[in-house]
């Protein structure tokens, strides 16, 4: 864990209430796939944990929702304004897992943190198939950004709008691959864990205090006892998961 000040290079919408935002600054502690950083903002008591959606050598890219005070606070900020980040936070996911042809499913805000980890799949030479589900195409973000990874990708809309009509678990029918990764809310995870044919990992979100493992307020049960998701997760491992 590292804490350093970035600044905003860029913060721009991509749907009504989802943001991009680049910011420059200290990423070396940004390790794996699936990490997340926290951000404190003037104001708010607690920091904002955020996945991570890529990260190069000197440039940070999130990719966030607003959902309250916080998350719209940061939305109003410009280019040229600092924040105070904690980088290298969590355990990412493992790619040695993935086989030859891994599938990557995300689910709204749990879409960012996929990009990376396809980015990476990709530059290993795997066939990587992406499912980005939504509610509406008004919400669908990040479509063209995977295709120009080089991955394939399938849409799901609930509502049928656009892509195939229902959740990520109809757009995965028929599919074959390896290995599946995963990141979205705990119903969609749920039935994705029903669903596949293959081990996989899911990263799960969950309120938190510090964001680093010393206040316990993340812990959750599992197949190898209590961990906490700020630690040892957010990527827990299939099998590991008690619903």
């Amino acid at each position: 864990m590292k804490q350093s000040v970035f600044e905003i290079t860029e913060n721009t919408a991509l749907t009504k209430n989802v943001f991009r935002m680049r910011l420059s600054g200290d990423t070396s502690d940004i390790t794996a796939s699936g990490q997340f950083v926290n951000i404190k903002l003037d104001g708010f008591f607690l920091r904002r944990p955020i996945s991570v959606c890529d990260s190069i050598e000197g440039e940070l890219t999130l990719v966030y929702k607003v959902v309250g005070k916080g998350t719209e606070y940061m939305s109003k900020m410009l280019p040229g304004d600092k924040l105070d980040i904690l980088t290298g936070l969590g355990n990412g996911y493992n790619l040695e897992k993935s086989g030859d042809s891994p599938l990557l499913v995300g689910g709204g805000v749990g879409v960012p943190p996929l990009f990376r980890l396809a980015k990476e799949l990709v530059a290993l030479g795997k066939e990587v198939t992406v499912i980005l589900g939504f509610n509406t195409k008004d919400e669908v973000f990040y479509e063209d950004e995977f295709k120009a990874l080089g991955a394939k990708v399938l849409v799901a809309t609930v509502d049928g709008s656009y892509g195939t009509h229902g959740f990520v678990t109809d757009a995965m029918k028929g599919l074959s691959y390896t290995y599946f990764y995963s990141c979205g809310p705990e119903p969609m995870l749920k039935a994705l864990y029903n669903a596949s044919a293959s081990d996989g990992e899911m990263s799960f979100e969950e309120r938190m205090g510090c964001g680093f493992g010393a206040c316990m307020g993340c812990s959750c049960k599992t197949v190898s006892g209590n961990k906490r998701i700020c630690k040892e997760g957010p990527v827990l491992a299939k099998e590991d998961i008690i619903w």
